[in-house]
């Protein structure tokens, strides 16, 4: 679980947009660019380059997670 102070700081590397934190999935969803960051052992990976891509099936169930809170400070 990330810290709510730190999920308040956290935006996407590229595009500096809110991100959705999946705790249960251990992952970071930028809706927008459809990438997916890990998160490991309560680190945010937030390298573009170890971003994965997600498909439309996968894109649905991460943005209907009732789970799912947004990064950023506008979360508040």
């Amino acid at each position: 679980m990330l810290d709510p102070f730190l999920l308040n700081l956290l935006e996407d590397p590229v595009d500096h947009g809110p991100l959705l934190y999946l705790a249960n999935r251990e992952m970071l969803y930028n809706p927008r660019r459809r990438v997916a960051y890990e998160v490991r052992e309560s680190i945010p990976v937030l390298l573009p380059n170890e971003a994965r891509a997600v498909d439309e099936d996968e894109h649905l169930t991460l943005t209907s997670d009732p789970t799912a809170s947004s990064t950023g400070l506008s979360s508040n």
